[in-house]
């Protein structure tokens, strides 16, 4: 039984911020690693950033700098810190278990996705 849902989504201007999470089972967090993905109209899912089960983070290349992936082992959860948000950021934002940075995954779930929208 795993599940993932993801929170935390909503609309922006430029330059804000936003914090997603995604309540993971307990069975499989402590596991697995951790990813947010997203994907735009019209473009492919891309990873974002990944968490391995022992702390260490892999981000895409527009993310760094101004994203932080952690997580809470107490809460079974784990976030995206999204700062100095860009129009381009908009996606529908998805958590994933099982997946290692390079996109291999030794499990595969996905949580429902929240809608970013980085606007003006």
């Amino acid at each position: 039984q795993v599940q993932l849902v993801e929170s935390g989504g909503g609309l922006v201007q430029p330059g804000g911020s936003l914090r997603l999470s995604c309540a993971a089972s307990r069975n499989i967090f402590r596991l697995y690693p951790m990813g947010w993905y997203r994907q735009a109209p019209g473009k492919q899912r891309e990873l974002v950033a990944a968490i391995t089960s022992g702390g260490s983070s892999n981000y895409a290349d527009s993310a760094k700098g101004r994203f932080t992936i952690s997580r809470d082992n107490a809460k079974n959860t784990v976030y995206l810190q999204m700062n100095s948000l860009k129009p381009e950021d908009t996606a529908v934002y998805y958590c994933n278990a099982g997946r290692d940075y390079r996109g291999i995954p030794h499990v595969d779930y996905w949580g429902q996705g929240t809608q970013v929208t980085v606007s003006s």
